[in-house]
């Protein structure tokens, strides 16, 4: 019953009003697209991640190689090869939604599966080493030489601690958020859930942290002080066009993350990137509300301000164009 579990179609009803209000003053329902003008559709949707990495510095983010749908294998091998890229790796769609489609691939067979299956461009990129992961809000106005953090999301990966009796099935059921994922980890593990785990032993069994396959988000923003907003500023401005979003970050510690150092950027969300400490469960809806607001009312503000520069918004004809194609994606990748 509690808010952060309800559709978000649900939970955005009040922001749905706020948006039509914006569209009328914009005089387009996509004046989003120039809030980040380097962006597909400003991050909003149909967002290439392999375009978006191409903007951030490389040694921000790991090594990344974009694959063709349908790629012959052995070429697929040749790109692992000439990029240094290992196992484990990631592979996860080259335009994605909320998590779907994101795999961890321990084997050349589970790449080569992958592969087969995947009816849609994607990426591969090494797994970050760093053991925690970080959502931060970044909100800069085009005229402001110095941007600002809004929002830090701490994320708790989905994993059990065997007690040497229990099987990792039973370990995820005695979890109420974890046994909402059950039917989605039966499908990636199988019958390896009925294994019981040594005692003392962590399995990660969702090892990025994402809210729709479980992970728990808890509001850090309290963290938010002047040395990490100068490490984050600092980033963002060499990203050419990002104004408003979110970067979700690995690191190893949070004293050397505010230095700037030991950290990896594992995505930078656009436009339609939620500030996600909202979904904290000690929250109220109202809480979430008030935040969602504020920070639609920072992208409308930016998106007005480029829009003066030179940045044209979406014409309705083209935008509904690209809405049709992110559904049609969309169905791609939620059953793969």
């Amino acid at each position: 019953m509690h808010w952060e579990y309800w559709p978000f179609q649900l939970v955005y009803i009040p922001i749905y009003f706020q948006w039509g209000y914006y569209a009328l003053k914009a005089k387009s329902l996509f004046f989003f697209n120039s809030c980040n003008p380097s962006m597909r559709n400003g991050g909003f949707f149909m967002d290439s991640k392999k375009q978006i990495y191409d903007l951030i510095p490389p040694q921000y983010y790991p090594t990344t190689r974009f694959i063709r749908c349908q790629t012959p294998m052995a070429q697929i091998e040749e790109e692992l090869k000439q990029s240094g890229i290992q196992f484990p790796l990631i592979a996860k769609p080259d335009i994605g939604l909320r998590g779907s489609a994101v795999k961890k691939i321990n084997t050349l067979a589970e790449l080569e599966h992958y592969a087969s299956k995947a009816n849609f461009n994607f990426i591969i990129q090494n797994v970050i080493p760093y053991p925690n992961e970080v959502g931060i809000f970044y909100v800069r106005y085009p005229h402001e030489i110095k941007g600002r953090v809004t929002g830090i999301v701490a994320k708790e990966f989905l994993a059990v601690k065997g007690d040497g009796k229990a099987t990792i099935c039973q370990l995820i059921h005695a979890n109420p958020r974890y046994a909402l994922q059950y039917k989605a980890l039966y499908k990636e593990y199988g019958s390896y859930l009925e294994t019981v785990l040594p005692k003392g032993e962590i399995l990660n069994l969702v090892p990025y942290g994402n809210h729709a396959r479980g992970a728990k988000f808890l509001d850090f923003s309290y963290l938010i002080d002047d040395e990490l907003t100068a490490t984050i500023d600092a980033v963002c401005k060499q990203i050419n066009g990002f104004y408003f979003g979110r970067l979700d970050v690995m690191y190893s510690r949070w004293e050397l993350l505010k230095k700037g150092e030991e950290f990896a950027i594992v995505e930078l969300n656009g436009a339609a990137s939620e500030p996600t400490h909202i979904y904290d469960p000690s929250h109220s809806i109202f809480f979430a509300w008030k935040e969602l607001a504020r920070h639609i009312k920072y992208m409308f503000e930016i998106s007005m301000q480029n829009n003066r520069h030179g940045h044209a918004f979406l014409s309705y004809y083209k935008g509904m164009r690209q809405y049709r194609l992110h559904k049609l994606h969309t169905k791609k990748i939620v059953n793969f």
